[in-house]
């Protein structure tokens, strides 16, 4: 045997008893490179994506998390006519994901904290996306500075109340129910365009995708169901 040969396969002895030695998701990683060595399958910035199992999207994924999420969103129908009222932004708190109403009400009803059936089908598909990582959610609600017209309901519980209709759809189509952290109304207090109070982008749900760490423990499967027909 050439002397060449002979540390090539004491190279490859070493790799392989490294290999018995290391954790799951090593090897996995280690699989998945040698299975797709140009990274085209890989979605997450994981090279275990696409094996069922659930996913952390840690800071520097989220650009890639905020790309997939907008392919699937496209598979809505007329989605062309929600575009652009879906605003993705990579944040110091992760990925925030924007629903953008308009002044006749696009993903609620105007003026009431129900998901209209465009607003059940986009927030359905992010539930379906959302519920297969171990990150954890927030959810918020906004609203502009129009006072609501009424004496025992106000922008704070409209804020809030929108917030939580959307925890408890998403949680009904794929969202784990341990997944999300804090459900929070913010009224008018964090407008969207302070310039423009009144102006209908501030009335707002966002969802956050918080980043999370890689020794977060797997979290248990949730089955995922149809969306309700009707609201709540």
């Amino acid at each position: 045997m050439a002397y060449a040969d002979f540390v090539t396969a004491m190279m490859a002895l070493f790799i392989v008893l490294w290999l018995m030695s290391t954790s799951d998701d090593v090897k996995k990683a280690v699989a998945g490179y040698f299975n797709d060595p140009k990274g085209h399958s890989k979605q997450l910035g994981s090279a275990v994506g696409g094996s069922g199992e659930s996913l952390t999207v840690a800071q520097g994924q989220m650009a890639n998390l905020k790309a997939k999420l907008e392919n699937a969103l496209r598979q809505i129908p007329e989605f062309e006519k929600l575009k652009d009222n879906v605003k993705m932004t990579v944040t110091g708190e992760g990925l925030r994901i924007e629903l953008l109403e308009t002044e006749k009400g696009m993903f609620f009803e105007s003026g009431r904290p129900e998901p209209s059936q465009q607003g059940r089908d986009l927030l359905a598909e992010l539930a379906k996306e959302l519920g297969k990582l171990k990150n954890s959610i927030l959810i918020e609600g906004h609203t502009d500075s129009r006072p609501y017209n009424s004496a025992t309901y106000s922008n704070w519980e409209l804020s809030t109340d929108r917030a939580n209709q959307s925890r408890r759809f998403m949680q009904e189509c794929g969202l784990r129910d341990d997944q999300v952290l804090q459900v929070r109304g913010f009224a008018d207090r964090q407008l969207r365009d302070p310039a423009h109070p009144e102006d209908t982008a501030n009335r707002r749900v966002s969802v956050i995708v918080t980043y999370g760490s890689e020794e977060e423990p797997a979290p248990a499967a949730k089955p995922v169901r149809n969306p309700p027909a009707h609201p709540h």
